[in-house]
């Protein structure tokens, strides 16, 4: 469960959050829809720790951010501009990044290739991968972990039709393994159906559709 109690981010002279009180139960998908400059990006930025609130607090499970927690214990991200090294192939991108948690076996990083699409046992470097792969390879690198919380921003973005119906499906599997997921997408219409609830981010502030 995440709650956030009037969570305030100001840059310079500006807020980029303003006062945003919500309660993300656990085990539902969450999609949150706003323009470019809406603060989407701040928001998922928020919750996964990488921004200290100007005001306010994060609540993961009974744990504050920033105070009894510096990140999330267990989260998948996927924010603007991620890149994987691009001089390995996508298995031994997963593998190095699991050895910091010690979480995820070998299996369960094929596994997670497989799902979003991808061929575990290539030798392709993500260097020459397209705009497509790059992203099926980042979904695979949120999920391989088995988080509690996602933190998806424009997940499907560069992907064709039938790689959106996959992580759809992917994401739905999350939602019934108990993980609590947001989407931020520019698009309501795109995964309204895949929500449990949708949410409007304008000037910073969050609403309910």
């Amino acid at each position: 469960m995440i709650k956030m109690l009037d969570v305030s981010k100001k840059i310079k002279k500006t807020y980029v959050l303003k006062e945003i009180s919500y309660t993300f139960d656990q085990g539902n998908i969450y999609g949150i829809f706003g323009k470019n400059g809406s603060g989407k990006t701040m928001l998922l930025r928020s919750i996964a720790g990488l921004v200290v609130p100007t005001e306010g607090q994060v609540d993961i499970n009974g744990r504050l951010l920033h105070k009894d927690i510096s990140f999330p214990p267990n989260v998948g991200v996927i924010i603007e501009n991620m890149e994987l090294l691009p001089q390995y192939d996508a298995f031994t991108n997963l593998y190095i990044l699991s050895k910091i948690k010690k979480i995820a076996t070998k299996d369960d990083i094929e596994e997670t290739i497989r799902k979003v699409g991808l061929d575990p046992n290539s030798k392709l470097k993500v260097k020459d991968y397209s705009l497509g792969m790059k992203q099926r390879l980042n979904i695979a690198q949120a999920l391989f972990e088995k988080p509690d919380i996602l933190l998806l921003d424009e997940p499907t973005n560069a992907i064709d039709e039938s790689g959106v119906n996959l992580v759809y499906d992917l994401l739905l599997e999350e939602k019934k393994r108990g993980a609590t997921v947001l989407i931020a997408s520019h698009h309501k219409e795109d995964i309204s159906l895949l929500c449990d609830d949708t949410l409007k981010m304008a000037d910073g502030m969050l609403t309910n559709e």
